[in-house]
């Protein structure tokens, strides 16, 4: 989502204001300063051992933002990044991890290689995963649209639409409770989700009451449509893309799910998708009927979650959406 140009840290490696620095040693005659044992540092502790490296060369700080702090360590034996956030715990970044690592698996799309994730010792979490060093572009559109049918293709669950684990969309939590339907799970936990938290936080009777109604009524959207539940990302958008320095389409900052395949462009609107891009995507997996009259249903869900996040900025938006539903379905 487009909070994360606000939270979430990109990985790229573009921050020349920020400089790398040694890792950091502490002369034990100055024992004012607090000394940190090895056992203190489980970043460290596991670079050193489970990541094969037997030195730290350089840690370099890779931007920042309101929710994690971003780094990249050099060592021997290659570099790593790691997010740290000190007041959330160890669950936002096993959502993360849990999302790169179902679709690492599909071995389709490039996407970062979770390694570690736990708590640190003075409060919040981490998260170890690949280094990728990005090149100078998103890459070629057509083969980001065809990796990405290539991933919903082949990341099937036997389970329903859902997740292993709950996560989040930005910093909202995001339920993904297994559910045997998709109309049941899409109106249940993504927009009635939404719609109680902007009851709850803006008393905005309005937006829940008409959207309520649409929850109620999705069923005709869904006429002659074979739906089977897909890996999605979940959140893609221009920030969460890019490309190595092979010009390989690289996909990051997850928030995934299994659902329609369809959902997965609910960020459309900010993800600057082209003709390339679709129709490599329908070559791989074929568009299906009524494809154009959902696109605004799975950007609905974006919409509210960026209303609850930023305020009424968003909220036309998406009320536009659901009034346009209730008059096509006369509802």
């Amino acid at each position: 989502m487009v909070a994360l140009l606000m939270g979430f840290i990109s990985l790229t490696p573009s921050f020349p204001s920020l400089p790398c620095f040694p890792p950091l040693s502490f002369n034990k005659r100055r024992p004012f300063f607090p000394i940190a044992a090895m056992s203190d540092d489980p970043i460290r502790d596991w670079i050193l051992s489970e990541g094969k490296a037997t030195q730290i060369t350089k840690i370099c700080p890779i931007g920042g933002g309101c929710i994690n702090l971003a780094s990249r360590y050099d060592t021997d034996a290659g570099s790593f990044f790691v997010k740290t956030n000190r007041s959330i715990g160890p669950s936002m970044f096993e959502g993360e991890a849990h999302g790169l690592g179902a679709m690492f698996e599909t071995k389709t799309i490039r996407v970062p290689r979770p390694f570690k994730v736990g708590p640190l010792p003075t409060g919040g979490s981490y998260i170890i995963m690949e280094f990728v060093e990005f090149g100078f572009s998103r890459g070629d559109q057509s083969v980001l649209g065809r990796k990405l049918a290539e991933m919903h293709k082949a990341g099937k669950s036997s389970k329903g639409f859902g997740f292993d684990v709950e996560n989040t969309i930005g910093s909202t939590p995001q339920i993904n409770t297994w559910t045997s339907d998709w109309i049941e799970f899409y109106a249940e936990h993504r927009l009635g989700y939404q719609l109680k938290l902007a009851l709850d936080q803006y008393g905005d009777s309005t937006i829940y009451q008409r959207g309520q109604r649409l929850m109620k009524n999705l069923a005709p959207l869904f006429e002659n449509v074979v739906i089977e539940p897909c890996l999605l990302h979940g959140d893609l958008w221009s920030g969460n893309i890019s490309s190595d320095k092979n010009g390989e389409p690289v996909i990051l900052d997850p928030a995934c799910y299994y659902g329609h395949n369809e959902a997965e462009f609910g960020m459309s609107w900010c993800a600057g998708f082209g003709g390339s891009f679709y129709n490599s995507y329908f070559e791989v997996i074929p568009k299906q009927p009524g494809f154009e009259k959902r696109r605004d249903l799975y950007m609905l869900y974006h919409y509210l979650n960026h209303y609850n996040l930023f305020g009424s900025g968003y909220r036309s938006s998406a009320l536009s959406i659901i009034d346009d539903y209730l008059r096509m379905l006369k509802v």
